[in-house]
């Protein structure tokens, strides 16, 4: 068998037994196997279908459990608790081209395993051929800059404040002064969808007259992600009439709508898919539970979504800088060698000028997606110094000016780093 025929995950595992023996037993739960050898697991099948054990790396170990077995707990076994990185070989041909049983197979019940006491999914690695079979990003770094004729430096963004409330008379209002503010991109906030007080059919129809008009009136291409989270048909009559009002992106909350509804929806629209990820801390934030974001996006990518959010550097998050770090690295990167099929990161949350520098620093490109929501529609200038903050606080980075340097002769960014400055 050749390397196009199978997938490799790696796994941080804790457990009081041999970890060798863990991870067969890894193997054959997500393959062939059950706890005991069972009529008509015979060894050609074995052969042909069962997971393999590829590598068993030991850390330190632990004196107390990250999270509690009842199944040791009644076989009377406890700690140390050994830790190791295990990288598991799947076999293509027990998947097929389905992302939620590739999910199903590199998770799944792993998690509930009674003889381990953590079990994180590291990373996955799918070969180029079986990528290829799913949607690639239609659009992704070069789409969003072509959309929104930003031809370079970072993709300038915000998001709707305040996040609920507004009707969708007072929406468009408020995005007609965000364009003509400057910026390139707005979004909805993951929380507002299609409430009662501006269902999203007016808000699109709303949004999009001012869209349109200042199109016509600038040239400028304002790339608006409606949030049209629903269930999947409610979604695709969304994309739909996102579509016919000249829109060019939606968005969605990738965890709650699920793997299925995001590739019928990427089946169904040309535009757009901003994947919003919120609820992923509860997957990532126990360091002995869940998923990096390495395998996380690696999943969401085979959907075929063209932007990613990564939260944001020095944010208001939970998230170290060193995560969000790899994250955005993570979708600049192609899931497949000999193909090209990054994906836009999308920063966000608690972002402001002052954090351009560390981003630029982080990240050594400007082929991103920097939204600040706060950190511009907060400014005390208002909504147009806002925007001009951040657009001074790139400009400087760029040109390897340190901000305060840069702020001598830039008023909005002087008074971004004294008003935000003094809140971080």
């Amino acid at each position: 068998m050749n390397a196009d025929e199978f997938i490799e995950a790696d796994y941080l595992v804790e457990t009081p037994l041999d970890p060798a023996k863990v991870a067969d037993i890894m193997a054959g739960e997500q393959s062939s196997g059950t706890f005991v050898r069972v009529a008509g697991e015979s060894d050609a099948l074995r052969a042909r279908s069962r997971a393999v054990v590829l590598s068993i790396r030991e850390e330190e170990p632990l004196a107390q459990p990250s999270l509690r077995s009842a199944w040791l707990e009644r076989q009377h076994i406890g700690g140390p608790y050994r830790r190791a990185r295990i990288t598991l070989r799947f076999p293509v041909a027990n998947i097929g081209v389905n992302l939620p049983t590739l999910a199903a197979t590199v998770a799944g019940n792993l998690y509930d395993l009674g003889e381990t006491t953590g079990l994180r999914l590291l990373d996955v690695r799918v070969p180029a051929g079986y990528r290829t079979q799913f949607p690639q990003p239609p659009h992704g770094v070069a789409g969003t800059r072509k959309l929104t004729g930003v031809a370079s430096g970072p993709m300038i963004g915000t998001i709707i404040k305040p996040n609920v409330g507004l009707t969708a008379d007072e929406t468009a209002q408020l995005v007609r002064s965000l364009c003509e503010a400057g910026v390139d991109f707005i979004k909805d906030d993951e929380i507002s969808a299609n409430p009662l007080h501006a269902p999203i059919e007016a808000r699109v129809r709303a949004v999009m007259a001012e869209v349109r008009a200042y199109r016509e009136k600038t040239g400028r291409n304002v790339m608006i992600a409606f949030n049209i989270t629903d269930e999947v048909d409610a979604m695709r009559r969304h994309a739909d009439l996102v579509e016919r009002e000249g829109g060019s992106c939606v968005m969605a909350s990738i965890n709650w709508c699920g793997f299925s509804a995001i590739e019928t929806l990427r089946r169904s629209t040309p535009l757009v898919l901003h994947a919003h990820r919120n609820g992923y801390g509860m997957m990532s934030r126990d360091p002995a539970l869940g998923m990096s974001f390495a395998a996380y996006q690696t999943l969401w990518r085979l959907a075929g979504v063209d932007h990613m959010h990564v939260h944001g550097l020095a944010g208001k998050f939970a998230q170290a800088d060193e995560e969000v770090i790899a994250s955005a690295r993570a979708c600049a990167q192609a899931l497949a060698e000999g193909l090209d099929d990054a994906v836009l990161p999308a920063f966000s949350s608690g972002q402001w000028a002052g954090t351009a520098p560390v981003t630029f620093d982080a990240m050594r490109s400007d082929d991103l997606l920097f939204m600040s929501g706060g950190g511009m529609l907060g400014h005390p200038g208002g909504v147009a110094a806002g925007v001009a903050s951040v657009r001074q606080a790139w400009d400087a980075v760029r040109q390897g000016i340190s901000l305060d340097d840069y702020a001598r002769h830039a008023p909005e960014l002087s008074a971004a780093l004294a008003f935000f400055g003094s809140r971080a």
